[in-house]
This record gives structure tokens, sequence and C-alpha cells, in this order.
């Protein structure tokens, strides 16, 4: 478990999970982003994405949970990439938090993937994905779309630039080389907004980073602001 803790003047944690065949690295800048801009304790959790299913991984995550004691916090917040999105689902779905404040997910397949439904039975992928990748599909029995809707301020960007034609064609839509735009959805979303970034490099983004920051503090993304900049493509649905 990593931890990067500076200029916390609130009582309010935020766990960073990365996504599958990843590490805490990769969330790393993010991290550092929001706690130098925001109040917050920020703790950047790791898991064995690669060697264990959704299942066993959530258990894991709870254990790591748990280590931060979250309920000492007045607010516990979540900001997540692809599959961290997924288990943060499942792990709330069985450890609902009184406290919990946000919810912000990067790239995630709250619908599972169509590449997920074409590779899941090839070794490679499975060598290199895992048990936790196989459960991705877009079938409605998979982990994703099992998990139903979120009752939770969720707030999701998702982005619709890919590094891969060969991925995306097989994607239908607009997708970010691993995900489409509208498997990224889920029902009883807050917030939802598309900009112009790839699948593994999304969390990267400085305008990502201040809209994700935006959303943690306000329960919204700051709309006005992407105009300002002619970034287009944004949806507003789910709670109030």
């Amino acid at each position: 478990m990593n931890r990067v803790e500076e200029r916390t003047t609130k009582n309010e944690i935020v766990l960073l999970l990365h996504g599958l065949a990843r590490t805490p690295c990769s969330m790393a800048k993010l991290a550092t982003y929001l706690s130098q801009q925001g109040e917050f304790k920020i703790i950047n959790l790791d898991y064995p994405s690669r060697t264990q299913s959704v299942q066993q991984l959530t258990e894991y995550i709870r254990q790591q949970i748990a280590q931060a004691s979250p309920q000492t916090a007045a607010k516990v917040h979540f900001v997540t990439h692809s599959l961290g999105g997924i288990l943060v689902r499942a792990y709330l779905k069985t450890n609902p938090l009184k406290n919990l404040g946000q919810v912000v997910m990067l790239s995630p397949p709250n619908q599972g993937s169509e590449l997920v439904d074409i590779l899941k039975d090839n070794g490679l992928f499975q060598f290199i994905m895992g048990p936790a990748g196989q459960q991705l599909s877009t079938q409605p029995t998979s982990i994703p779309n099992q998990l139903g809707a979120v009752t939770f301020k969720l707030g999701i960007i998702t982005g619709n630039v890919s590094l891969n034609p060969l991925s995306s064609f097989f994607i239908p839509g607009d997708d970010d080389g691993k995900v489409s735009v509208e498997r990224a959805k889920i029902p009883g979303m807050t917030d939802f907004l598309v900009l112009p970034h790839s699948h593994s490099f999304i969390m990267k983004s400085h305008e990502v980073m201040r809209q994700t920051l935006y959303f943690l503090e306000h329960g919204r993304f700051d709309i006005r602001g992407l105009q300002e900049i002619n970034y287009l493509v944004t949806t507003h649905c789910g709670h109030p």
C-alpha cells in the first residue's frame, strides 16, 4: 500500500485503485496532484490484478481498505482506473460505507468489453490478464453486468481516442482502445464525461486530474471549464 500525505487539512481519505495489469505507479501522478491541489489523505492501493479473480481481488482490497481505518474519516472517496472501478462496485455492494463520499471512475468497463468476448479463451490473453480479465465480458452473466446499478455519487470519465485501430475494429461506436464509450456507463451514475484520451494513459491527463478533483469536491464535473477550453463531448445523467 503506497501513501502520499501532503497538505492534509480535512479528515477525508481518497483511495486510488489502478487498473488491470498495472501498478500504483500508473496512478502516482494523479495521487500527487490530488494531494497537492486538494486537502485529502491519499492512499494509493496495490493489488495482484493478474493472478486472482474479481471475487478474490474484492476481498483483497477489503483487507487493504480496512487497514486505512475508513471509519475514522469524515468521508471516504474512491478514484479508480479500469478494473479498479469494477472492484469498487463489488466492494461497496457488500461493504457499504456510511461515510462514503464521491467515486470517480476512469475508463471503467462497467458493462464489460467486446475485446474480452473475443480474446478470453486465448492463451496469451489469459496469461497477461489473468482470471479477472476473463471475467470482464459483455455477457449478461459477467461480473460487471451482474453488479447492477450504483446507488452512490459516481462520476465517470472515459476516452474516445484509441492507440490500437485493430482493437477498435471490434468495438462498436467510439472507444478508448479497450472499452466503448457506451459500455463505460452504468445506471445510477451522477455525471459522465468523454475526453480525447486513450484507455491506458487517461489518468495522466491534466484535465482528467482537474475534473477528478472537481468531482471529489463538488459532486459534479466542471462543464463550464470544459467549454472554455473547447472540450465538446459531455453527458450528464443519474442523480440530481
